[in-house]
């Protein structure tokens, strides 16, 4: 069980990246709502691909649940049915969670890829939880990490709903992205314990920087998901094809985001050269160096270079890959004794 554990706990953390980058991709495309149910899309569990499946049509069978689009309006099936020759209302119910009903099938199946790497995701978790269980009397932090990893991951799917069925509300967005970081720091625990057999970095003053490097890079995030939602607005407005209009005029948040990325900067230094002196691990420091270099140059990208292909994806991404190296020198850093390991 304990290797089986470790494949599990490997292959999480791995699908959670591939989860954040779906993510991002879903947002760089304006494909938030090209499902705008949950958790099917359109009422199917394999999304429509032409507009014609979403019209209603004479003589077709109808299951419950299923969608249409009739006058600029998603119309629900209340119960299965075959239609006539004219539409008969009776059959159908108003989706009333929004109002969105606009079907774009590249929206639509980068909605549907995402949600299909979060389920593909949790598939490892749960067999995180039931190996956990073969290794409690030997450890119990792994299974409580798997069944709070677990938690969180369900908590992330319910905040991807809310963020559907409130047509992406500004604030849900920001939770759902920010709480992916906390399904992270889960895992990246359940990692650290297996290299407790080497003795934590006991350093209460470098502990203490590291907590608030952590905050700060959180922050950033916070900030930065602030910006995404203004260019977000301005993709609205402006369309896909003039990304150099999305910050033509930008708003006081994006300059708060730029300046916070020199402090986040600074106080990283401080902390890789104080940790540096102290234990040596030179790796750990040149990997958080080339993240951090790449994460302001992606930055710097998207500004000057008008939002390339991709990059927004790469952005997040890096931001969280920075704050998985912050969080685990945090973990080996901390004063815990838990020595026992998968």
């Amino acid at each position: 069980m304990k290797k089986i554990f470790k494949i599990a706990l490997n292959a999480s953390i791995i699908l959670v990246y591939i989860v954040i980058i779906a993510g991002a991709v879903v947002r760089m495309t304006g494909s938030g709502m090209g499902c705008p149910d949950w958790p099917k899309c359109f009422g199917y569990m394999i999304p429509p691909t032409e507009s014609s499946q979403l019209e209603w049509q004479p003589n077709h069978e109808y299951e419950k649940g299923q969608v249409i689009i009739r006058k600029e309006a998603l119309q629900v099936v209340k119960n299965d049915f075959r239609t006539g020759l004219v539409y008969n209302n009776n059959n159908w119910e108003a989706y009333i969670k929004h109002d969105y009903a606009i079907f774009n099938p590249i929206h639509t199946w980068v909605e549907y890829i995402n949600r299909l790497a979060t389920v593909l995701f949790g598939i490892p978790i749960l067999i995180l939880v039931f190996t956990s269980l073969f290794l409690f009397k030997e450890n119990k932090s792994f299974f409580f990490l798997s069944i709070a990893t677990l938690f969180s991951v369900g908590f992330e799917a319910w905040l991807g709903k809310i963020v559907v069925d409130t047509n992406l509300q500004p604030l849900r967005i920001t939770l759902h992205v920010l709480f992916v970081f906390f399904i992270v720091a889960f895992l990246l625990w359940l990692k650290s314990l297996e290299n407790k057999k080497k003795g934590a970095l006991n350093d209460s003053f470098l502990f203490k920087i590291g907590i608030g490097v952590i905050l700060f890079t959180l922050i950033q995030v916070i900030i930065g998901t602030q910006v995404r939602q203004y260019v977000d607005l301005q993709m609205s407005h402006f369309d896909y094809r003039t990304q150099k209009d999305w910050l033509s005029s930008p708003p006081a948040i994006f300059y708060i985001h730029r300046s916070f990325s020199i402090i986040i900067l600074l106080i990283n230094v401080f902390w890789l050269y104080r940790f540096k002196q102290n234990f040596k691990r030179y790796g750990i420091i040149k990997w958080i160096g080339i993240l951090l270099g790449l994460e302001i140059l992606t930055g710097i990208i998207l500004y000057y270079l008008d939002f390339p292909f991709l990059s927004q994806p790469i952005h997040l991404l890096l931001g969280s890959l920075l704050f998985s190296m912050q969080f685990y020198i945090v973990l080996l850093l901390s004063k815990s004794k838990t020595i026992n390991t998968i």
